[in-house]
């Protein structure tokens, strides 16, 4: 009983905060992804730089990192094979709420630029694996491929300090938009209209 009188106390002493941090966790905030499945906060997204400086102006001409994971539906899928399409690849989990939140905005990406050239692909870092994703994705209404996430394909994209993090990847291969956290779906369907009109 003393426990929960404590608690109490030190909630009425600092309710601003908690209202605060409720607040900061439901517009966004960015969830640290650790391989042993710890998961901390770090600030609002839209705190962070943004890294999206395309390739060209940068001078940063990057490749993706090239990657086979198994999909949902079991089959092999390799990054390389959607080379000559311009690639969303989206790095997030069924228990982070931005990353559920941006979900909806993808699934309209991909609706309207299929057939244009585009490819949506998700990266799951779900622990549970098949059995998080799986009834995740009917229930959304996930219209896109999602593979399973390996520590190694994390390593390769710089650590993944946060999800969702998002990489916008041209028709030639390269890296030219790198986003850490929520953006809005304008970011993202601006830079593949860009993009997919690129020769």
């Amino acid at each position: 009983m003393a426990h929960n009188i404590k608690e109490q106390s030190f909630l009425q002493r600092n309710i601003h905060l908690v209202i605060i941090t409720a607040v900061l966790m439901d517009v966004g905030a960015v969830y640290l992804y650790k391989s042993d499945g710890a998961i901390t906060t770090t600030a609002m997204a839209a705190t962070l730089p943004d890294a999206s400086v395309p390739a060209s102006a940068s001078g940063d001409n990057t490749i993706a990192p090239d990657f086979t994971l198994t999909s949902t539906e079991g089959k092999e899928i390799r990054l390389s094979d959607y080379r000559g399409q311009v690639v969303v690849v989206d790095f997030w989990a069924t228990w982070c709420p931005p990353c559920k939140a941006e979900i909806p905005d993808f699934i309209k990406l991909y609706s309207q630029y299929k057939d244009e050239g585009f490819q949506m692909l998700g990266v799951s870092l779900d622990q549970g694996g098949l059995n998080d994703v799986v009834p995740f994705m009917k229930e959304r209404g996930m219209n896109y491929p999602v593979v399973l996430g390996t520590e190694e394909v994390v390593s390769a994209y710089g650590g993944i300090r946060g999800i969702p993090t998002t990489f916008v990847i041209d028709k030639k291969g390269y890296v030219r938009g790198a986003f850490e956290g929520y953006r809005e779906a304008s970011v993202f369907e601006n830079l593949v209209k860009k993009l997919l009109d690129e020769k």
